[in-house]
């Protein structure tokens, strides 16, 4: 327990305490009604001074029907009528049930904290020629950072020297170190396991990987799903409401029956038990756990309305590359005029080298060497066609057969399975590259699944070629293909797709969250996979897988399905509950103690309910 959580409990013992001393006293001696109350006002102060104080702030502010307000009109209506140690005792149990929900709430805010424990403490730079530890925000782009074996890497950068492996637990969920050397990429957060590394950083802290998940992680609570919503507005309605159903209550029925201080004891009860602090605490510490449940196995979700709108997927869409493929491909050079495959896959690779596309990725993979980008100028890209440059003073068109129209060269067809890129300079034909995607292990077992999950369509958009397109959805028994599209072409596939799904079905684009943005965007759902250290994606997408695995799609549709199941038991007990009670008081069948079960009781239960969301999200399979 923490500081605040101690002194609350000691609270409890000391009014505890006095509450036994104050029943012994006027068992044994025989009081006055002021002297008894005097004897029980000094517990009653101890444990309630707090409430009381918070419900006159409230109400000077304007907030009257909360809690706070409800327990102090029930207990000091208690006290007028004579009932000094049930006032006391509802008092102390609800505080009671406040210690154990701030307990609750406290570790569950800590275990998901430990799960996005990622910050890095400081940075080792060298300066001056000496190494000086300090704060990672205090380190500029191009400057130099060591990483010792056990530390965390601060900032994203690329190796200069050494070589090691990196534990990405905290950024992905998977146990399998991650191997890095000279020239490769690292990016914040991860652990240096073994080697020393001196990495030039690319990225300030501000703009880093980790800074960018944590506020992610952060601001999630800002986007509150409709359960959310709808539980505020109810709250809202709902007190008020019971506040003038208990005085109609302690006014109507003694007109025509009598006996005021019965129904006025009624009506404080009835109010006890209508607090909706179950419901105010309980759902949105459900959506809190599920999204740091999932934070822990490498899914970062943005809000709660996409959590819960991921139980409610019904068509699942993805792009190919990169997503249900590898996006690391085979390069083969075929020449049909005079020009050998060195050099076609030289010209290739140097009108490409500005491009951050995977396809260009590989062709300069591909090529080996470090282009001389001093050869390249007057680039233009064609969106869905390719690029064109000078290269060397000769223009040089790299791109689809679209392309090769458009500039009127003669380009020879390939009846390889792949995606063809075809080469021209001056306007004559030189080639083309055939470039071979293969599909992910995971991606079958990944569609599968989704089926097992309940999602009733899945459906692939590519820009490839239809021959391939319809080999990778055969090969992963995908239902329906859409081959040859423009980044435009999606999203009208989509809007299509959209209007075809049910009302209450959500539909889920999965991209890899760089080139696939404007879907993204248009689907009720984005999913970016695959894209550690992407900005792009992180802001892109409403949700981001942070490994290639396109499983955790499904894992991600299960925690949703677990969270939201979590949130209408909790609705459904505590209404429940609370309106059984509420009709019981009405009757007198009721007395302060069931109501007090009925509020902090009620609570409490929910609340570890609630935080069952994050334990259950640490399985493989929910």
């Amino acid at each position: 327990m923490n500081r605040k959580q101690k002194r609350s409990l000691y609270r409890i013992l000391l009014s505890a305490v006095l509450l036994a001393a104050a029943v012994c006293t006027v068992h044994f001696i025989a009081l006055p009604w002021w002297g008894e109350l005097l004897v029980f006002l000094v517990p009653y102060l101890v444990i309630g001074a707090g409430t009381l104080k918070r419900a006159a702030v409230n109400i000077a502010h304007g907030q009257i029907f909360d809690e706070n307000f409800l327990m102090t009109i029930a207990t000091i209506g208690a006290l007028c009528i004579g009932e000094y140690p049930e006032a006391v005792f509802v008092m102390l149990f609800y505080q009671v049930g406040e210690l154990f929900e701030n307990i609750a709430v406290g570790r569950s805010r800590k275990s998901i904290a430990g799960l996005m424990d990622i910050r890095p403490d400081y940075a080792n730079v060298e300066r001056n020629g000496e190494v000086e530890q300090v704060d990672p925000a205090d380190v500029r782009i191009g400057e130099t950072i060591v990483i010792k074996p056990g530390e965390r890497v601060p900032l994203d950068g690329i190796v200069l020297e050494g070589a090691s492996s990196l534990n990405t637990t905290a950024l992905t969920g998977e146990s399998l170190p991650r191997n890095v050397a000279q020239g490769e990429s690292v990016i914040s957060g991860c652990i240096n396991l073994n080697g020393l590394l001196r990495v030039s950083v690319t990225h300030e802290y501000g703009e880093s990987t980790v800074a960018k998940i944590l506020e992610l992680v952060e601001n999630s609570a800002a986007n509150k799903a409709r359960t959310e919503n709808f539980i505020t507005r109810f709250a809202r309605i709902y007190t008020p409401a019971v506040v003038g159903g208990a005085v109609l209550l302690a006014i109507v029925p003694p007109l025509f029956v009598g006996e005021w201080s019965v129904w006025l004891y009624r009506a404080l009860t009835f109010l006890v038990t209508s607090c909706p602090c179950a419901l105010v605490i309980s759902v949105p510490l459900s959506f809190f756990g599920g999204i740091g449940g999932a934070s822990k196995r490498g899914i970062l979700i943005k809000g709660s309305n996409y959590l819960e709108a991921l139980a409610d997927s019904e068509i699942v869409v993805f792009d190919k590359t990169g997503t249900l493929t590898h996006g690391t491909f085979y390069v083969t050079a075929i020449h049909p005029n005079e020009i050998s495959e060195s050099e076609l896959l030289e010209i290739a690779a140097l009108a490409e080298c500005y491009s951050d596309h995977p396809i260009s990725v590989s062709l300069k993979n591909a090529y080996g060497r470090e282009p001389d980008r001093s050869r390249v100028s007057d680039m233009t890209e064609v969106a869905g066609q390719g690029i064109s440059v000078l290269l060397d003073g000769h223009r040089v068109s790299v791109g689809n057969d679209k392309l090769m129209d458009a500039i009127g060269a003669a380009w020879h067809a390939c009846h390889k399975n792949g995606t063809v890129i075809h080469v021209a300079v001056d306007g004559e034909y030189a080639g083309h590259i055939v470039i071979s995607d293969e599909v992910k292990p995971e991606s079958a077992e990944a569609i599968h699944l989704l089926r097992k999950n309940g999602v009733r369509r899945t459906v692939m958009l590519t820009g490839d070629r239809r021959a391939v397109g319809e080999e990778v959805a055969q090969e992963l028994g995908l239902d329906e293909v859409y081959t040859q599209l423009l980044p435009a072409g999606k999203v009208e596939k989509v809007e299509l797709l959209l209007a075809e799904k049910s009302r209450k079905g959500k539909l889920l684009f999965v991209g890899d969250g760089i080139n696939d943005a404007p879907v993204l965007s248009r689907a009720d759902v984005g999913v970016a996979m695959g894209v550690l250290g992407s900005d792009a994606a992180i802001e892109a997408a409403d949700v981001v897988l942070m490994d290639d695995d396109p499983r955790k799609i499904a894992l991600a549709i299960q925690i949703s399905r677990r969270t939201k199941q979590i949130v209408l038991q909790n609705i459904v007990f505590a209404l429940g509950v609370k309106l059984l009670v509420l009709i019981l008081v009405a009757f007198g069948l009721a007395n302060m103690w069931a109501a007090v079960f009925a509020d902090v009781g009620v609570s409490v239960i929910a609340i570890l309910n609630a935080v069952r969301t994050l334990k259950t999200s640490d399985r493989k399979s929910l």
